[in-house]
C-alpha cells in the first residue's frame, strides 16, 4: 500500500503540474484577450514578480496532483463501505485542495469566496463521483450478464 501511495503521488505530482498549465492555457484563451496569463494578478503581486508566482503555482499544482494521486488508494480498501471511502477521500482532498486554492488566489479571500469555491468543488466532486459510480455499475452489470450467460451456456451443454 505504501509503495502505491508513493508511486501514485509521484505520478500525480507530474499530472498536477500538467493539468495546472492546461488550465492556465484555457483560462488565457477565454479571459486574457490573446495574451498568456500564467496566474492570477493577486498572486503575482504578493510574490513580487511573475516568475516567483509561476514557480509557486507549479509546485503547489504538483502537490495538489500528488495528494489526489496518493489518496486514490482509498478506493481500493475493500473492507470500507463506499460511503466511508467517499467521506474520507473527500475530506482528505478538501484538506489538500482548499488551502492551495486559497494560497494561489484561485478563490476570493473572503468567507463568501471560500464558500463559493467550496460549493463549486463539491459540485464537481459529486458530478465526477456519480459518473464514476454509474460507469462502475455498468461494468458490474456486464460482468454479471456474462457470468449468467456462461452458466446458461454450460448448463445447456450438459443437457446434450
Amino acid at each position: 500500500m505504501k509503495k502505491k501511495i508513493i508511486i501514485r503521488g509521484a505520478l500525480g505530482f507530474l499530472t498536477g503540474i500538467t493539468i495546472g498549465y492546461l488550465i492556465t492555457i484555457i483560462m488565457s484563451l477565454v479571459f486574457a484577450n490573446g495574451y498568456y496569463s500564467p496566474c492570477v494578478p493577486e498572486l503575482i503581486s504578493i510574490m513580487g514578480n511573475e516568475i516567483n508566482a509561476v514557480i509557486l503555482q507549479a509546485l503547489l499544482s504538483g502537490l495538489l496532483g500528488a495528494g489526489f494521486g496518493a489518496c486514490s488508494v482509498i478506493w481500493e480498501i475493500e473492507r470500507w463501505s463506499i460511503v466511508m471511502q467517499t467521506g474520507i477521500y473527500f475530506t482528505l482532498v478538501s484538506i489538500i485542495m482548499l488551502p492551495i486554492a486559497w494560497i494561489l488566489y484561485w478563490m476570493e479571500h473572503s468567507v463568501g469566496g471560500f464558500l463559493s469555491y467550496f460549493m463549486i468543488f463539491l459540485f464537481i466532486f459529486a458530478l465526477i463521483w456519480v459518473i464514476q459510480f454509474l460507469i462502475g455499475k455498468q461494468i458490474v452489470r456486464k460482468m454479471n450478464d456474462n457470468l449468467h450467460k456462461a452458466r446458461v451456456d454450460k448448463s445447456e451443454g450438459n443437457n446434450l
